[in-house]
């Protein structure tokens, strides 16, 4: 962030000045012997350490990184707050493609940088992140979670994180047709990976109809060997333009929600496992003008963050599951509100994130 009048200016302004900022802590990581860049931005402790993953891309520039950072450090306090955790948000970006920049001497070098916190934050996967990586950061502090049980940790968690998202759309359905039930739902899911394929798991078994699409074609391959009555179609585009879409799962990238697709959008109900689905500010009214139910996105994909925050303590599937499951009462609270109070659901679970970290700072 060398250009003190250009990007950068946008990024301290976003910092200090804007209503998506108010972070306690924005730390720049550099190791040159490894390649390392990145960027650890600590939002609010209120609740407790930072918690958050560590997200590894080849941002176009820094001041992108350091945005999205922020960005996702803001998301994981709201997180962490409506899954009942002890927990402030955090969140940090490796700078890079990990496919060519990824290497043992980097990530222990971003573990020491997490050390130099002294537990202000609390590390675990993210996109471009596996449970191996998290063994090898590690090796250099004890605040790294999502580690393997092999090396004392819970495993992956993208188990539980489908297993909460597949929670919110049972509530969804409850608030909208009356049962919590799936069957005979026609769901859409956008990417088939981590996450997604363990939500097409639950979704089969409850008796929806499923189909998918994915930029990996070798991820679409494996979900219609599993379950050959899954369809496939070519793109996200195909796929939010199906009629008679019930339900939107968008479990890929954030950005899904904006401009070009919500109005286009036949589902009646979106509810995914991706981070930051609204493109912008305006989309949660956009979506709502369109009777449209949003399921939060870091409400319902709170799963992931409730099992690395329990492997502190000594990980327990069950306890984590129970905990996983609260998602759905979760949901139905914040639709309840939101018709309570006449604004979109996104704005009713802002609302109760704010209103548990205020009381949580009270003397």
């Amino acid at each position: 962030m060398t250009d003190v009048t250009g990007a950068s200016v946008d990024v301290l302004h976003t910092l200090f000045r804007s209503d998506q900022g108010g972070h306690e802590q924005v730390v720049l990581c550099q190791d040159r012997a490894s390649g390392l860049k990145a960027v650890i931005a600590i939002h609010s402790t209120a609740l407790g350490p930072a918690l958050g993953g560590t997200r590894f891309h080849p941002y176009a520039t820094e001041a992108a990184a350091v945005a999205d950072a922020l960005n996702l450090a803001r998301g994981m306090s709201y997180k962490n707050a409506l899954a009942g955790l002890e927990h402030g948000g955090g969140k940090a970006v490796i700078i890079g493609d990990p496919e060519t920049l990824k290497s043992e001497e980097l990530l222990l070098a971003y573990g020491r940088f997490v050390e130099s916190l002294g537990g202000r934050y609390v590390t675990a996967c993210d996109v471009g992140t596996y449970v191996a990586d998290m063994d090898v950061v590690a090796r250099e502090t004890r605040w790294a979670t999502g580690r393997s049980p092999e090396n004392g940790g819970a495993g992956d968690s993208s188990v539980l994180t489908a297993y909460g998202v597949f929670q919110g759309m049972r509530a969804s359905a409850h608030h909208l047709w009356g049962s919590p039930s799936l069957s005979g739902r026609l769901v859409g899911v956008a990417g088939v990976g981590k996450v997604g394929h363990h939500l097409v798991n639950h979704l089969i078994q409850d008796g929806a109809e499923v189909v998918v699409t994915d930029v990996r074609e070798e991820s679409v391959r494996r979900i219609q060997a599993k379950y050959p009555q899954v369809t496939a179609v070519a793109d996200t585009a195909a796929l939010i333009r199906i009629e008679g879409l019930d339900i939107y799962a968008p479990c890929a990238l954030g950005g899904a929600l904006g401009d070009d697709t919500v109005p286009v959008l036949t589902a009646k109900v979106v509810c995914g496992a991706a981070n930051n689905q609204l493109a912008h500010p305006g989309v949660e009214k956009d979506l709502s003008d369109r009777s449209i139910l949003y399921a939060p996105d870091y409400v319902v994909n709170a799963g992931g963050v409730i099992q690395v925050a329990d492997e502190l303590h000594g990980f327990d599937f069950d306890r984590c599951k129970a905990k996983a499951a609260r998602i759905y009462d979760t949901t139905l609270e914040i639709f309840a509100r939101a018709n309570e109070e006449g604004v979109p659901p996104a704005v009713a679970a802002d609302r109760i994130a704010e209103q548990r970290m205020a009381e949580a700072r009270r003397p």
